[in-house]
């Protein structure tokens, strides 16, 4: 099975991911404002995912007409994140201005949470593989999502402590997960309540777009990004959106995918449909790999839940022994990971 489209390289249909990074009172809301009203042909077609507890509600009056604002409270679980990121996209916002997203790294209920949830039940060390597992589904929906983001991240000096007698200033550092800074089309640190930026991911293509960092950033540099991008090929929004969603189901196998599928393409001109058609082996290849993984995870918790079981025969009473011999019996996946937490803290 084909799992790439092998074709000439032509820009188009990019979406670009801003980072802007900053103390509080550096300028990043504002700044992200202003860039997103300039890609946008009207205010309206801007969202805004506030965490802040409203704070975005403050900026409400800077731009010409009312852009479209949600709340995102507590707990601050990158699946959390996706979900508000899928509703924006669907409520048709073009460029999703996100602030911020430190709490999904270490807010409440956040990426740190997940992973000393493990020390909380008992364990000697934090899973870590968990909340990076949840931090990468977290990406790659910013990555395949049918937006535009300008996404503000907190920052605040950081100290290295490796050696208590001789700590390290580190400086201003971003609060978020370490490679985060780096995987957007571009991130800068703010300073001077917006004035000055310093770049810490700039691609040559974005430098004559930003200028030397001494300037504020604002509607005019929205507008050359969007400039820059659409000089690429054109496709129409509805085949763009339709592929997003597309992708971003791949995640959850080709019974989805199918499912999915049939709804969308049937909205979609017949143009639009030849175009897509030539897509719907890779995305089946995704969504059939994605398969594979969970079978392959499912077998070993299943075996894990074995084991366990027999091992803890003994301790258990038998209304727990023939709870978990239906579980084992009936292959119940969505409660091995239940059985298994009660078999470990007997």
């Amino acid at each position: 099975m084909s799992i790439l489209t092998i074709r000439p390289a032509v820009r188009g249909g990019s979406k670009v991911i801003i980072n802007i990074c900053g103390t509080s009172g550096s300028g990043k809301t504002y700044t992200a404002l202003k860039i997103a009203r300039g890609m946008v042909s009207k205010a309206s077609e801007i969202g805004f995912l506030d965490t802040e507890n409203k704070r975005g509600s403050l900026y409400a009056d800077i731009l010409d007409a009312p852009f479209l604002i949600g709340d995102l409270y507590a707990p601050f679980s990158p699946k959390r994140y996706i979900e508000a990121i899928k509703e924006f996209q669907d409520a048709g916002v073009k460029v999703l201005v996100i602030d911020s997203v430190s709490h999904e790294f270490e807010g409440e209920g956040g990426c740190e949470d997940i992973a000393n949830q493990a020390l909380l039940n008992g364990k000697k060390m934090a899973d870590w593989n968990k909340a990076k597992y949840e931090h990468k589904k977290f990406m790659n929906t910013l990555l395949q999502c049918n937006m535009h983001l300008v996404i503000c991240v907190r920052a605040r000096q950081k100290m290295d402590f490796k050696n208590p007698t001789q700590p390290v200033d580190l400086g201003i550092q971003p609060v978020c997960e370490k490679n985060f800074m780096f995987e957007a089309t571009a991130s800068l640190m703010m300073y001077d309540e917006g004035k000055r930026q310093e770049f810490i991911k700039i691609p040559s293509f974005f430098k004559s777009i930003f200028g030397d960092g001494k300037s504020y950033l604002g509607e005019t540099h929205g507008s050359k990004i969007l400039e820059w991008v659409d000089k690429g090929e054109k496709e129409s929004e509805a085949l763009t959106k339709f592929k997003s969603e597309m992708q971003m189901t791949t995640e959850n196998g080709v019974e989805a995918l199918k499912a999915a599928w049939k709804t969308g393409i049937a909205t979609l001109t017949q143009e639009d449909r030849n175009r897509a058609n030539s897509a719907w082996k890779v995305f089946e290849a995704s969504a059939s790999a994605y398969d594979q993984q969970k079978t392959v995870n499912d077998n070993s918790v299943f075996e894990e839940l074995v084991s366990l079981a027999m091992e803890m025969d003994a301790a258990l009473s038998p209304e727990q022994k023939s709870q978990i011999s239906r579980i084992i019996d009936g292959q119940e996946v969505e409660s091995y990971s239940k059985a298994i937490e009660l078999l470990k803290s007997l």
